[in-house]
């Protein structure tokens, strides 16, 4: 036996969860289908999810195919939930991309493609609902080949019965010459040695050599096998099985080796432990071993493996050790967080795959004396999704949450009040910008001069970088000047003060350059301990820094930049003219039309703050025929005045202020001068 981690993907209402079901039902797992719409699916497991009819967290199952362990793991369709999926992409050795027949490919279908094809992630495609009314073949067929991958090969003829529930999706027999003049065209683009057996062979390649090749190439993400089928009837299931067991690539690594694995899903269990979700790469964990856990390539802690349950045959199993390749959930580990590593930190680079949330709301409890209990909440939910990013305002006693739309929005909302019996609110939903440095700004302040209470010197450079480049730090200075933890401290608070930027919000794409430095050595009175009054500390510059840096951009100047997405329209050649009026108002930027008779595309670039207007607004342009698709793109600086975000600190900015507050708590707490 070997195993396969397998993900189903797809847009939001193609089928992904049904096919699931269906898979289950074939290996003799479930003994009857479950449907979305009933609430009683197998990977469905939340009452929320079985409520609304949309998978929202990310589900393991484990069934075998012949001598094949696939461990199948379901993802969120919905784009509000993409989230789940980014985490799922670092743990899959394959991945089935599910496409309905009737609505063929859409916007999230082309994303989750492109992500699939830089990862390399081998993937089958299944055209699903070939039984529903309206269902097409060539179409859809045609249109995976021009906006998906042209390396899609169609593994059985033109569907029988298409559109109704008698629908028939043979798959082609290995000799039939339509598969095997097509496979050999594709297959010999990648492989010069195939190709000199085909020029050497005169007329065709044998389709047993055929088949090998395709397998290969199909486990180096070079083509995609493309089976029609539906997951209600069952039709096509029996030839994307056989696809799933004999193109996809089994899970490697040594179990003898040094413990290595990814946590892709933290949940907790009925008493309130966290149950870890890990693949194993390489090496054995075995109950009651000590697993070193690092985040990125910091080794942050060490936990005692206290259980561990592994997926097999339709459950989760309590099991004494679990090796590579496989999945588990681990309990015992305590400050474990979603991308951790166990054991050895993978040699590759973490990474998002998708864009970051562009939108945020205010979390406001209808009960003010629950405001505790909401942020603890609060910080649960971020532990099981990250991207949650809350932003805690200790002035105005606030919590915000990042969102990828409202209907996460609508889920928070439900799981606080469901979970943890905390009814909230939220305020407006608003759209996060971030800044950039206009200029090069450079301050610095010294130690033991009027002006500055601290007992710290520190001089900060800001310059401009490359969009992308993210902060950078450096050093003017030598790094023996000073010791290393008042060093460590001026770095760590300028990563958290560019948090907020002159107008709020996060400035990025930067470098900042320590300039000065100076200190007072641990000095004591003759015949005393340790006078703090005297010394310098880590809190002097901890609270120095904010000042210091803050001068350094306001003299650098900042550009605030608003998230823009990239769209694409189909609509009617003749609402063209309104629409494109529209298009002015809402301050997007369309590029030239293509027409083709009665049909148009326009492509172009929109604010994401715009994006849910013009699709509430299409449909009374085009008479319901406008096809909406958009992605974000990248961010773009703001036309007109620059919006603004409240700060939820001291305001640097503000020097009166901020020492206001900061040199108080400095007389009532020694140590942060």
């Amino acid at each position: 036996m070997h195993t396969l981690n397998l993900g189903i993907l797809a847009h939001v209402d193609a089928g992904k969860t049904s096919l699931t079901e269906r898979l289950l039902h074939t290996a003799g797992i479930i003994d009857e289908i479950g449907r979305v719409d009933d609430g009683n699916t197998r990977t469905d497991s939340l009452a929320l999810e079985r409520r609304r009819g949309i998978t929202i967290k990310s589900a393991v199952v484990s069934f075998a195919l012949d001598d094949v362990t696939v461990n199948l793991i379901d993802t969120p369709g919905h784009p509000d939930f993409i989230a789940e999926v980014e985490r799922v992409l670092s743990v899959l050795d394959g991945a089935v991309l599910v496409i309905s027949a009737v609505e063929g490919v859409q916007a999230q279908t082309r994303i989750l493609m492109r992500t699939l094809q830089r990862l390399r992630i081998p993937t089958l495609v299944f055209v699903n609902k070939t039984d529903r009314a309206g269902a097409r073949y060539e179409q859809v067929l045609r249109s995976i080949s021009e906006k998906l991958t042209p390396n899609a090969v169609a593994m059985g003829p033109a569907v029988t019965g298409l559109g109704t529930r008698d629908v028939s999706c043979p798959p082609y027999a290995d000799d039939d010459h339509r598969l095997t003049g097509r496979l050999t065209d594709l297959l010999t683009e990648h492989d010069d040695a195939l190709l000199a057996a085909y020029v050497e062979g005169g007329e065709s390649v044998a389709p047993t050599r055929l088949h090998e090749e395709l397998a290969a190439q199909t486990k180096r993400a070079l083509v995609h096998p493309v089976y029609f089928g539906s997951a209600v009837t069952g039709a096509g299931i029996t030839a994307l099985t056989r696809g799933i067991r004999e193109l996809l690539p089994a899970a490697g690594g040594d179990a003898d080796g040094p413990v290595c694995g990814t946590v892709f899903k933290v949940e907790r269990g009925p008493a309130g432990e966290k149950l870890a979700y890990v693949r194993m790469f390489s090496g054995t964990v075995r109950t009651r071993d000590r697993l070193p856990v690092a985040r990125g390539p910091v080794a942050v802690a060490e936990g005692k493996v206290t259980g561990i349950d592994v997926f097999a045959h339709g459950a989760d199993i309590r099991s004494d050790s679990v090796g590579p390749g496989r999945i588990a959930k681990l309990r015992g580990p305590g400050d474990i967080r979603i991308g951790d590593a166990v054991g050895a930190p993978r040699k590759e680079a973490q990474e998002h795959h998708f864009a970051p949330p562009t939108l945020e709301s205010v979390v406001v409890p209808t009960a003010p004396a629950s405001r505790g209990e909401l942020h603890f909440a609060l910080a649960q939910l971020a532990e099981q999704d990250p991207l949650i990013d809350l932003r805690q305002d200790d002035i105005r006693k606030e919590v915000s949450v990042s969102l990828y739309g409202e209907v996460q929005k609508e889920v928070i909302q439900a799981t606080l009040a469901e979970e943890f019996g905390i009814d909230v609110t939220f305020r407006g939903t608003t759209t996060i910008c971030l800044e950039r440095p206009s200029g090069t700004g450079a301050a610095f302040e010294i130690i033991d001069t009027d002006d500055n209470p601290f007992l710290a010197t520190v001089g900060l450079r800001v310059d401009p970088a490359p969009v992308g480049s993210g902060v950078d730090y450096r050093l003017e200075v030598e790094l023996g000047s000073m010791p290393y933890s008042l060093m460590r401290a001026v770095e760590e608070t300028v990563v958290e003060t560019l948090e907020q930027g002159l107008c709020g919000w996060r400035v990025t794409d930067c470098t900042v350059t320590m300039t000065h430095s100076g200190y007072w050595p641990r000095q004591s009175h003759s015949h005393a301990v340790f006078d703090k009054s005297m010394s310098s500390t880590a809190g002097d510059f901890r609270n120095l820094t904010p000042l210091v840096l803050m001068a350094a951009l306001d003299r650098a100047g900042t550009t605030v930049c608003e998230p823009m997405h990239r769209f694409r329209l189909e609509l009617p050649t003749d609402a063209l003219g309104p629409l494109l009026s529209v298009l002015a108002r809402l301050r997007a930027v369309p590029g030239a039309p293509s027409l083709d008779g009665a049909l148009c595309v326009l492509d172009g670039e929109i604010p994401a703050a715009r994006v849910h207007e013009l699709q509430q607004q299409l449909p009374g342009l085009t008479r319901g025929e406008g096809v909406l698709e958009s992605v974000f793109a990248s961010y773009r600086p703001v036309t007109g005045a620059a919006p603004e975000r409240s700060r939820t600190d001291h305001n640097p900015l503000d020097r009166a202020e901020y020492l206001l507050h900061t040199v108080r708590r400095v007389g009532s707490q020694g140590d942060c001068r």
